[in-house]
């Protein structure tokens, strides 16, 4: 048992707990109740409620969304068309997101997969400040890589 300034009360009965807490005007919470014997603790409940609102509201400020941004390219890219999807997927990557680059296969395209993944495998080869735990994946007509910023960058947000 804990009082309301913090200090120790020793082990007692629950109804000796509780009329202390009722003698003080305050509330009688188990702090941990899997404990042998369980801690209890005299407190006002309402503001003990609102202190711990305020915290989880504070760390869910604190708390960083990543973003997964995709850039599609095609089969048969171009030199320029590639460099253009390069820069956006460095900026993305940049300001700390992720990024998922992907190939739709249309039509007889679906007859040569390996030419898309060396598409996918060019560009991770071209992104300075990312990495890719796995190799190019093809689901359905679809073939994807994800990317991750470099952790020893620097996040830039804009």
């Amino acid at each position: 048992m804990i009082g309301a300034d913090g200090a120790q009360l020793g082990v007692m009965s629950a109804r000796e707990a509780l009329a202390a807490a009722e003698a003080a005007g305050l509330d009688l919470v188990k702090i941990a109740p899997q404990a042998k014997p369980p801690v209890c603790k005299i407190l006002d409940y309402g503001k003990y409620r609102f202190e711990q609102q305020k915290k989880d509201k504070e760390a869910k400020k604190n708390q960083k969304v990543v973003d997964i941004k995709e850039v599609r390219l095609s089969l048969n890219i171009d030199t320029n068309d590639f460099n253009t999807k390069l820069n956006q997927a460095t900026k993305f990557l940049a300001a700390g997101h992720k990024v998922k680059a992907s190939i739709r296969f249309r039509g007889r395209e679906m007859a040569h997969t390996s030419l898309g993944a060396d598409v996918l495998k060019d560009f991770a080869k071209a992104l300075p400040n990312a990495t890719s735990d796995k190799p190019p994946v093809l689901e359905g007509r679809t073939m994807t890589i994800l990317f991750t910023p470099v952790a020893g960058k620097p996040a830039v947000n804009k």
